[in-house]
């Protein structure tokens, strides 16, 4: 009897099925998959065809389901849907949860065969129904939490788009706020510098809006506009608005003087936003009364632009963590942990790097490295 016959040789069963997962590229069978797999399904397997062979055989469904499926309630049905689930969590396909299954049933005819082994044709009915049964259950569990989690992929990548946006109506913002405070305590003329600062900050939340209509239509991502630009004027119209920030925040901004014939390539606006996410960054964890410095100069084929704050250094193995969206690595919670994420995704779409060296007990610095270009203005 087939039952006996499974009993007897289920270790050499499971190993073979070992063998054959093994064979398929990039795969091998794991501890979790033999345990609720193969090894559990067969012992189902076993204990069905035992029912079969009492006086009461229906009651074999409890374990396996009836023919055509259909109850998710029976043992089989209930560890197939396990197996599903943790064969999705291993990086497998849909089509590897059936082979999972198909495997088994190979190793059984290869090895009936081999010991001239004769099985029932009932017995092989219900082998079918089970394996029927244990497919559509796993597979159909399978396939739900892969939707599941492609749901959940894309409700966060909606949700990090949205924060983006926010961050940037908000950075905008409160520069040209900044500029108004200016203008209105100072009584100064809009015809000057801190005029400018406010009309590009307007106009980039202009631009920010039209720009994120567009992709909502054409479901596009942001087109770059690169452009052959002098750091030194690019340097002197960030300092315009960082030196607002500095006086709110009660911290001194030291700028080099900068080579008038640098220049880099890239997209103004978006390397703009950058350097400015650096700086408020900076200005809002470096301790009052202390420095923050903006420095860009040339080493060898590149630009370098560096920002110095004082915040007192960085937690040990914190450094790359910053750059991870929606992270807040200090007390004040005001923005929602987007700034660096976005000035790195900014700078590498302009073909640069972003990265942070930790000066222990003093401060950090964050450097973006861009390729050099001449100044054809010069």
């Amino acid at each position: 009897m087939m039952h006996v016959f499974l009993a007897n040789n289920r270790h050499e069963l499971i190993e073979r099925c070992r063998v054959k997962v093994a064979q398929r590229p990039a795969r091998k069978a794991t501890a979790m998959q033999l345990q609720n797999g193969v090894p559990l399904f067969l012992e189902q397997l076993i204990a069905t065809l035992r029912t079969e062979q009492t006086a009461k055989p229906m009651d074999s469904r409890g374990i396996s389901g009836p023919s055509g499926g259909g109850a998710s309630s029976s043992e089989i049905g209930k560890t197939a849907a396990l197996h599903g689930r943790e064969l999705l969590t291993l990086g497998f396909s849909v089509d590897q949860v059936v082979h999972d299954y198909g495997d088994l049933c190979q190793a059984i005819t290869d090895l009936a065969y081999e010991r001239d082994a004769p099985f029932l044709i009932d017995e092989f009915r219900t082998l079918n129904r089970c394996l029927d049964n244990a497919i559509a259950d796993a597979v159909t569990e399978f396939s739900y939490q892969h939707d599941l989690a492609i749901a959940d992929r894309q409700a966060s990548e909606a949700n990090e788009q949205l924060g983006v946006f926010a961050h940037e109506l908000r950075s905008r913002l409160q520069t040209a706020t900044l500029a108004f405070t200016a203008v209105k305590t100072g009584n100064l003329s809009l015809s000057g510098a801190t005029g400018a600062v406010l009309e590009r900050s307007l106009g980039e939340l202009r631009n920010l809006i039209d720009q994120s209509m567009d992709e909502v239509r054409v479901a596009a991502g942001t087109s770059l506009r690169p452009r052959t630009f002098s750091v030194a004027d690019f340097i002197a119209e960030v300092r315009i608005a960082a030196d607002l920030a500095a006086q709110i925040r009660g911290s001194q901004l030291t700028v080099s003087k900068v080579d008038p014939g640098l220049a880099i390539h890239g997209d103004r606006d978006q390397l703009y936003s950058a350097v400015a996410g650096l700086l408020q960054n900076a200005f809002k964890f470096t301790h009052h009364h202390t420095e923050v410095t903006l420095n860009a100069y040339a080493l060898a084929d590149h630009i370098l632009i560096d920002v110095r704050d004082h915040c007192g250094g960085l937690p040990p193995g914190s450094a790359e963590k910053m750059f991870l969206p929606f992270v807040q690595n200090s007390e004040d919670r005001s923005g929602v942990g987007l700034g660096l994420s976005m000035a790195r995704h900014g700078v590498e779409a302009n073909g640069g790097v972003l990265s942070v060296r930790n000066i222990p007990d003093t401060g950090c610095v964050f450097t973006i490295t861009l390729p050099r270009y001449a100044n054809e203005t010069e």
